[in-house]
């Protein structure tokens, strides 16, 4: 999983099921590197393979769909630290600064209330992602990172 373009098909795919034409298209990628991937994805079930379905020329053409295991990623685990950072960087070269709200922020907590601190962080992230999934709703990234001030 320690693959930037591994965690962009996953958050393509979760919304909406994609073939790897529709993803190396969206990644700008070449469609037999895009494949390496998606097979990877699947074998490990991070994405499942939904009923083919027939493309605009008739041609055979296999949708993906993100099976939600990546949330349970730790980021301690080797090389996925690098992996999100290095697809957060891509999507926001996709989008463009403009389209980026930023805001640096730090807050000191004392080292016995630094667990409620996460905690209540990431309910607030699972509550959302708990939440049904309307593939009309915009579609919004966010990155967050908590690190040592010095």
């Amino acid at each position: 999983m320690a693959s930037g373009i591994r965690l962009r098909i996953i958050r393509l795919t979760y919304s909406e099921a994609l073939t790897n034409k529709e993803l190396a298209e969206r990644l700008d990628r070449d469609p037999a590197t895009t494949l390496h991937h998606v097979r990877k994805l699947v074998d490990t079930g991070f994405l499942e393979a939904l009923p083919p379905r027939r493309g605009t020329r008739g041609a055979k053409e296999i949708p993906y769909r993100s099976t939600g295991l990546s949330w349970h990623l730790d980021s301690r685990d080797r090389g996925i630290d690098q992996a999100i950072f290095e697809a957060y960087l891509a999507e926001i070269a996709d989008v463009g600064f403009d389209e980026v709200q930023q805001t640096r922020l730090v807050v000191q907590v004392p080292d016995e209330q630094i667990t409620e601190f996460e905690t209540r962080l990431m309910e607030l992230v699972d509550d959302f992602m708990s939440r049904p999934v309307d593939p009309e709703a915009k579609r919004t990234a966010i990155y967050l990172s908590k690190y040592p001030s010095r």
